[in-house]
């Protein structure tokens, strides 16, 4: 609950500092910009559709309430390591149905090509050949955490 408040206050201050006039109003084109100064990763195309919701007659502003439902998309608790761990081990574990400790790497390709449907074949396949370095055509969990993790 502690981190629920803490995110309210830390959006409340950046609100605030964008309604310069003081209207309990911010212009949604200013939301890309807080997220920014915020740190925040977001993707262009689904901040603009939840601005869309929460600005359904295309007014171009929003107030806090409005605000702070579009941002919470996006600012994450950051989760601890192991959590993090755990989870791409169940994830991994889905794949690796016969529980032989690796998965294909056509499997894998299936797996990135859901996670960005902006992927080429040939982006799938150099990924592919970069994570199986050693070319066994199977990737374990090792190489498939430092995949997602990047460490």
């Amino acid at each position: 609950m502690e981190d629920e408040e803490q995110r309210l206050i830390i959006m409340r201050k950046a609100f605030q500092m964008f309604d310069t006039t003081k209207c309990g109003f911010i212009d949604t084109v200013k939301i890309s910009t807080i997220l920014n100064t915020l740190g925040q990763q977001f993707d262009e195309g689904e901040l603009q559709s939840l601005i869309n919701e929460e600005d359904p007659e295309e007014t171009g502003r929003v107030n806090f309430d409005q605000f702070a439902n579009i941002a919470s998309n996006f600012l994450v608790e950051d989760e601890d390591a192991e959590a993090m761990q755990q989870e791409l081990k169940e994830a991994f574990r889905l794949y690796d149905r016969e529980g032989n400790g690796y998965i294909t790497t056509s499997t894998l390709k299936e797996i990135l090509g859901a996670l960005d449907d902006k992927l080429t074949n040939d982006d799938l396949d150099g990924m592919i050949n970069e994570i199986d370095a050693d070319g066994s055509g199977t990737v374990d969990f090792e190489e498939f955490m430092e995949m997602m993790t990047g460490e």
